[in-house]
């Protein structure tokens, strides 16, 4: 059998998931579920070398070291190809084919979601071997799911015949928009399928269909990933070529049109995780279908979602409802009305709370940061740096900073002299000095930043030389 190339999309920004997915860290790299993320999780799903091949992870440029760190967390690896500018999902499926026609035109791709999650991997990856097969032949295969329920977040698809040659794969007869309630139980009596928004495709078929009904796309995509760079273990493509592809949709561009489209029942225990009562629904829960992580205390209610991160968390006497506590975010919503969340972020942002897109931990591919306190002239930061990570060499115009290193040594850079600083000890830096924190140890160093002065912004940073290369 010919093997499979898993191209899995990894750039969305989970607004949905709001306040634990941020734009700064979303719902794809959140362990939503066990130990992993769902990124981590379709990963590992992909790990029989005998059906896939090694994957290739598409994703925004600002995840680039978050997928990096979770690959290398479970022990995997892959090609990111990173996309410095969002576009939709033609594009980026027009991306996945281009890249894998440089290898070989007929070679069988697989676009996948991070975001999602499948209860029956064993049986996923048995589907990804017949829908293989189909697209091998010519066609461009979608995974459709067996609704569990009338679901009216979903698109549907509607089955024709057979298609030659495969038992378990039918032609389609229709893509379907979201339905209301009443249509959607009709549908789920008529048999129809959910759109998975998964799709298998002989690269040069996919090429094709895009190049017919949206030559843009294709010409952009094509352009993209012939001017691509290498940056550090990332392959970046050409932000201007990029820039020019239409923003759609690869329903829309593509699979609507196409008299290509075959679709394979899929019986998996999938879901799109798009709302948090969908995180309800499949969380271990307890005889009131309660679901509690972290700290949180549920009393004679039933029907609820409590996370918390943050401070203790405590319901009672009120039922249906998800509580989600973070450290400087708290939501409170109907289970019923969870899809609503991307509404209230959207307000968030209007109104410029930082909350809406930012969390208080903020993670750099040397560790992270997390804000402690602030005021208009200081902001205390928690610093953790992991062993061998290193700070850009820098400078500020507008603050001076104490850094006390209360785990680990600290190798510090001022100017022309480098210092080791111990735990308990610590050392000023002054305003305008050139600076660099690095830990040269075999475990986290953690210190406490006291940053002083008339502004105090992120954007006060003069990055003098990175071995992250970021600007």
């Amino acid at each position: 059998m010919t093997k499979i190339l898993p191209v899995i999309m990894c750039g969305g920004s989970g607004t949905r998931m709001w306040p634990e997915s941020r734009e700064t860290l979303p719902k794809q790299f959140i362990p939503l579920f066990g130990a992993f993320s769902t990124f981590q999780n379709t990963v590992i799903q992909l790990a029989d070398r005998s059906v896939f091949e090694r994957p290739v992870v598409l994703t925004n440029s600002d995840y680039r070291f978050l997928v990096a760190e979770q690959l290398a967390h479970i022990k995997m690896e892959a090609e990111i190809v990173l996309e410095p500018v969002r576009r939709d999902s033609a594009a980026a499926v027009a991306v996945a084919a281009e890249i894998a026609a440089r290898r070989a035109p007929d070679m069988v791709v697989a676009v996948l979601a991070a975001d999602h999650m499948i209860k029956n991997p064993a049986r996923f990856v048995e589907l990804c071997v017949i829908a293989g097969k189909a697209a091998a032949a010519g066609s461009i295969v979608t995974l459709g799911v067996t609704p569990g329920y009338p679901a009216t977040g979903y698109g549907y698809i509607r089955r024709a015949e057979k298609l030659a040659g495969f038992d378990e794969v039918s032609k389609v007869a229709a893509f379907v928009e979201k339905p209301t309630e009443d249509v959607a139980r009709r549908y789920v009596d008529e048999g129809y399928l959910w759109n998975s928004g998964n799709f298998f495709f002989r690269a040069d078929v996919m090429k094709g269909e895009i190049a017919r009904f949206e030559p843009g796309v294709a010409e952009a995509a094509a352009r993209a990933v012939a001017a691509s760079t290498l940056d550090l273990q990332f392959r970046v493509l050409d932000q201007a070529a990029l820039e020019s592809a239409t923003r759609k949709s690869i329903d829309y561009a593509v699979m609507e049109h196409t008299s290509l489209a075959a679709v394979v029942p899929a019986d998996i225990g999938w879901s799109d995780v798009g709302t948090w009562s969908s995180v309800l629904d499949l969380s271990d829960r307890d005889g009131e279908n309660n679901s509690v992580r972290g700290r949180g205390v549920v009393i004679d209610a039933s029907n609820v979602l409590v996370r918390s991160d943050g401070p203790l968390t405590t319901v009672v006497g009120v039922s249906n409802v998800v509580v989600i506590s973070t450290p400087d975010a708290v939501l409170v919503v109907d289970a019923a009305q969870a899809d609503k969340v991307k509404t209230l972020v959207d307000r968030l942002k209007a109104d410029g709370h930082r909350e809406a897109v930012e969390h208080k931990r903020v993670y750099r591919p040397w560790g992270f940061y997390q804000s402690v306190d602030e005021g208009t002239r200081h902001q205390v930061k928690r610093i953790v740096v992991k062993p061998q990570g290193r700070l850009s060499l820098q400078k500020h115009f507008h603050r001076a900073e104490h850094w006390i290193v209360v785990k680990g040594a600290a190798e510090v850079t001022l100017d022309a002299t480098v210092t080791l600083v111990h735990e308990n000890e610590s050392i000023y830096l002054p305003m305008g000095s050139v600076h660099r924190l690095t830990n040269p140890g075999k475990i986290d160093l953690e210190l406490i930043e006291v940053q002083t002065g008339s502004y105090l912004g992120e954007d006060d940073i003069v990055r003098i030389e990175d071995v992250y290369n970021r600007n």
